[in-house]
């Protein structure tokens, strides 16, 4: 049975069509996933922090603001992994309800916090162990808000106490 060229021009062109548009769809996935990698950079530029032991002897971090002047790190509660927001403006760490569920904190006595945006009802609650490169503190005072639906810990004051901060430019050292 001879094959007729036409219709093998037409096989041809079909394989091309395919293969041109296959490109096209892993350029755009190539570029998508170079966006969200480059935005999750810019909102979280502390990712990977790595510490250090200064010549005091005392366990050292620095962290870069993002490009809304905060600073935002990952580390874990409870071996947990969660993304802190460092608030010196809050008295306790500020644990949104639905990863106080995911870690296993329990709710304890009802508290009311005034915020900048009124009053509002939170949890009081204990964390166990927070670790934020190699600083690692146990025993830590904070709070369950059910009133968020953000994905970041608020890491304030119950935590942050227990360091040295030194803010320079657009980093913050932490010392403990």
């Amino acid at each position: 049975m001879p094959i007729n060229r036409d219709q093998n021009e037409q096989e041809v062109s079909s394989i091309g069509k395919f293969m041109f548009f296959g490109m096209w769809i892993g350029l755009l996935g190539l570029l998508s996933l170079f966006f969200y990698n480059w935005e999750s950079n810019e909102f979280n530029p502390n990712q990977s922090i790595d510490s250090k032991i200064n010549v005091r002897g005392q366990a050292e971090l620095v962290l870069t603001a993002n490009r809304h002047n905060q600073y935002i790190a990952n580390g874990y509660i409870n071996n947990t992994a969660v993304v802190f927001l460092l608030d010196t403006g809050a008295n306790d760490v500020s644990i949104p309800a639905h990863i106080a569920k995911k870690i296993g904190l329990k709710r304890g006595r009802q508290l009311r916090f005034e915020t900048a945006n009124g009053t509002a009802i939170g949890y009081q609650t204990k964390i166990n162990k927070i670790k934020l490169g190699g600083i690692e503190l146990e025993n830590i005072t904070a709070s369950i808000n059910p009133n968020v639906k953000f994905d970041e810990v608020l890491l304030g004051m119950s935590f942050l106490k227990h360091l040295e901060l030194v803010q320079k430019n657009r980093t913050l050292t932490l010392r403990y």
